[in-house]
């Protein structure tokens, strides 16, 4: 790896002045680790494949050696066309890259554009007809351009494939191959990829050419700064331990991931009903009512947005105190992108997943994934379970509380009279069922989400 160490301020990396002057009026002084290594490379026109998690800077890695080398050849932007693409794989994110370029080349003059579907075409049409210098596009609103022919690729000086193991998970290969093979062949590419599984590694191969590689982070690691936390409940008692959990004022932003869209909005239609401020956001609302839930969950005026993964790698928010993992995602990668929406820019995060019987597995694939064992917590008590208990809980009771009782430990607890003088952890042990005890109503304040 290159030796950056000597590269402390953004004065460092041969950045024009209007680039600098736009950084210190952000107050940005000093390049985060991808940046130090990134910028000198783009600048230098070469191909670059960056391995870097969410929330390490990346996108200034790219936009701000970009806007340098537009500013040192300027041109008129192609018609129907742009000097500059960049797929990313959401609405969001795509808003948020676009967002960038304006702010960093604010003393430069440069054109953005964005395309993205849930809009009208008008307008879209409208900017791409006069030419753009940057055009920021999700994958499937950009073919339909191309295939109206409003949109022309041949002149893209360079290529930015964002987020591309996500547009894997999403299944873009398909249309980000075919929007390749309309670009000239004569072009910078930067690849970004939090994770490089196979088919990532293999669409690398095809696009870039003798690259330099930038790699911040392992793989599928998980954010130092997050404290993790597992807690074990029952399905249907998830909604409960997730509304008590936020009578605590200190998860003040607090972003609630689900599964499926039907299942963000159930969640935050309960938080509503339970006196909790929250909205949902997910691939079935309108890009309107996605931005202002997202404006409303930065302003505060929200507590809680319930997203599903589309939003994992494109909201943006900061100071965002806590990430719930309400459920489990199916692709452990995802768990990583979940969590690193906290603990960004240095601050520190916590996350809590709400783990049930049969996502015991996905559990374990997402252990095996980041190498981690996240720690299990009785939240009664506010003690660390164990190791082990995350894989295979085995969670001791509280002297206040009783064995649940039924066929396996799985049945509906007794009533508290019935049980009454049982010693604590008494009778027999549960098999193969996550405990069924650990989502009993009980005061938020006995198990602290932030200590």
């Amino acid at each position: 790896m290159k030796d950056i160490s000597h590269l402390t301020h953004f004065n460092d990396l041969g950045l024009a002045k209007p680039l600098l002057r736009a950084l210190a009026e952000e107050n940005y002084t000093q390049p985060t680790p991808i940046q130090a290594q990134a910028i000198p490379t783009v600048l230098a026109g070469r191909d670059l494949l960056g391995i870097a998690q969410t929330g390490t800077g990346k996108t200034a890695a790219f936009a701000l050696p970009i806007l340098q080398r537009l500013a040192a050849d300027p041109k008129p932007a192609p018609r129907r066309g742009c000097r500059v693409l960049v797929l990313t794989p959401t609405r969001e994110l795509a808003s948020q890259i676009a967002e960038s370029f304006r702010t960093y080349g604010r003393h430069l003059g440069f054109s953005v554009a964005v395309v993205f579907g849930g809009v009208k075409y008008g307008p879209q049409v409208r900017s791409l007809a006069a030419g753009v210098d940057i055009l920021v596009a999700t994958p499937g609103r950009l073919i339909d351009h191309i295939n109206e022919k409003v949109a022309n690729l041949s002149a893209v000086e360079t290529f930015v494939l964002d987020e591309a193991d996500q547009m894997l998970d999403l299944g873009f290969l398909p249309p980000i191959r075919r929007i390749v093979a309309t670009l000239p062949r004569q072009r910078q590419n930067l690849f970004f990829s939090a994770t490089m599984p196979t088919e990532i590694g293999k669409l690398a191969g095809e696009l870039l050419v003798n690259p330099a590689r930038v790699a911040v982070t392992p793989a599928a690691t998980t954010v130092a700064s997050v404290d993790q936390r597992l807690l074990f409940v029952e399905t249907d008692r998830k909604r409960h331990l997730l509304a008590e959990l936020l009578e605590d004022g200190k998860m003040a932003r607090t972003l609630v991931f689900t599964r499926t869209k039907r299942g963000a909005d159930r969640v935050a239609k309960y938080l509503l009903g339970a006196g909790v401020t929250a909205d949902s956001i997910h691939g079935d609302k309108s890009q309107g009512q996605r931005e202002r839930a997202l404006a409303a969950f930065k302003a505060g005026a929200v507590r809680a947005l319930v997203a599903t993964d589309i939003a994992a790698r494109g909201i943006d928010v900061g100071g965002v105190t806590h990430v719930v993992n309400f459920d489990l995602p199916n692709v452990p990668e995802a768990y990583v992108h979940r969590i690193g929406r906290t603990a960004r820019a240095g601050a520190a995060g916590v996350a809590i997943s709400l783990c049930c019987d049969d996502e015991r597995s996905l559990l374990k694939d997402i252990q095996k994934l980041t190498r981690q064992t996240i720690p299990a917590f009785d939240r009664r008590n506010d003690r660390a379970l164990g190791a082990m208990a995350a894989v295979e809980p085995k969670i001791p009771f509280a002297r206040s509380e009783q064995r649940p009782q039924g066929r396996h430990g799985g049945g509906r607890p007794q009533s508290r009279n019935r049980n009454r003088g049982r010693r604590a952890g008494g009778g027999a042990k549960p098999q193969g069922s996550a405990p069924r005890h650990i989502a009993r109503t009980e005061p938020a304040a006995r198990w602290s989400p932030v200590d």
